[in-house]
């Protein structure tokens, strides 16, 4: 028996409601491009939109303009989708809860994380949508998976909670100890000699 080895997230594709509302919250206030639109092709009645969250992958949407938004949350039950977790910068992260106020969109205002911010709010439909900053960039040639499962190592070998600063830090600093150098010792030093 072998796996079916997935490289990615191909697309995420979520029931909408009319086509406005969806073009004016993915593309209005998420700021992802409204790249086509074409029919449901398993489903006639509906459109199927698709918009470009950032990376070059989809969020797609089946639309009706039949149906209309209902702001109550989406059901969080097993099998459910509990939120969606879009990746923005630090730069727009810090002004996150002044664009939300601005437009009146009710939030939890900023979550640390340990590794990453975190600011919560529903979409027009009720389901919950999360913006994510990573509090660190990777080491060339890692990703942020290898940072976190390096991170992850550390907390379970210092039996803390839950991922924090200080364990991305020496992550990072693992991962990097992993590349080649001339040095014979690569320890901490003192280089201020007194």
């Amino acid at each position: 028996m072998r796996k079916l080895q997935v490289q990615g997230v191909h697309h995420i594709t979520l029931t909408g409601a009319d086509r406005q509302t969806s073009i004016d919250f993915w593309e209005g206030v998420l700021g992802m491009p409204f790249v086509f639109e074409q029919p449901n092709l398993d489903n006639a009645s509906e459109s199927h939109l698709y918009f470009d969250p950032g990376d070059g992958r989809l969020i797609t949407i089946f639309t009706d303009d039949n149906r209309k938004p209902d702001g109550r949350r989406t059901p969080t039950e097993p099998g459910c989708v509990h939120h969606l977790a879009f990746d923005v910068s630090r730069a727009t992260f810090k002004q996150a809860v002044e664009r939300l106020n601005e437009r009146k969109i009710g939030h939890s205002g900023v979550k640390d994380r340990g590794f990453m911010d975190s600011i919560y709010f529903k979409d027009p439909l009720g389901l919950l949508i999360e913006l994510a900053s990573y509090k660190f960039e990777p080491p060339v040639g890692y990703g942020h998976a290898d940072v976190l499962m390096e991170a992850h190592k550390i907390r379970v070998g210092r039996n803390d909670d839950h991922i924090m600063e200080v364990h991305v830090a020496d992550a990072i600093e693992a991962l990097s100890h992993r590349r080649e150098s001339l040095s014979e010792d690569r320890g901490a030093k003192k280089a201020y000699r007194r």
